[in-house]
């Protein structure tokens, strides 16, 4: 794995869950989207967004957004606004059941807007154009489980 996402080794990835079970394909994933070709990336990216945020958030999202942040700032990464949109679309989920859940996947994106204030000024300009975005919805994100900020 080298640098990049060498953090994912020290996630219990097989102690969370997603959509569909345990998270310890997760990495996997995150894995495509980094090193893939074209397609695979996209495939990975399509899975990961139902495995993780759709319909609701999960532990493993949590877990996931840092190296969804990571992606996103890697220019080799094939989708990085794909990456941007999954993280505002991560922004824009909960848990009805597990309100601490949502509150970390929000705060875990929130934490990472100074990234997409990096790549609101990308040369590529469907990454520009998703960052702008991400910090339109970051900047003034508000729900009840996230504190007030």
């Amino acid at each position: 794995m080298g640098t990049v996402l060498k953090g994912m080794r020290h996630v219990q990835w097989h102690e969370l869950r997603h959509a569909r079970g345990s998270a310890s394909q997760v990495p996997g994933m995150l894995s495509r989207i980094a090193w893939g070709d074209s397609e695979s990336a996209e495939d990975a990216l399509s899975d990961l967004g139902r495995w993780i945020c759709a319909p609701a958030v999960f532990d493993a999202t949590v877990a996931a957004v840092p190296f969804l942040w990571e992606l996103a700032a890697m220019e080799t990464v094939k989708d990085r606004a794909g990456v941007l949109g999954l993280l505002g679309t991560i922004l824009a989920r909960g848990h009805a059941h597990r309100p601490e859940w949502t509150r970390d996947a929000h705060l875990a994106v929130l934490a990472g807007l100074a990234t997409a204030e990096l790549l609101a000024a990308d040369r590529d300009p469907a990454v520009s154009a998703a960052a702008g975005v991400l910090l339109s919805t970051g900047g003034g994100h508000t729900c009840t489980a996230c504190p007030p900020r």
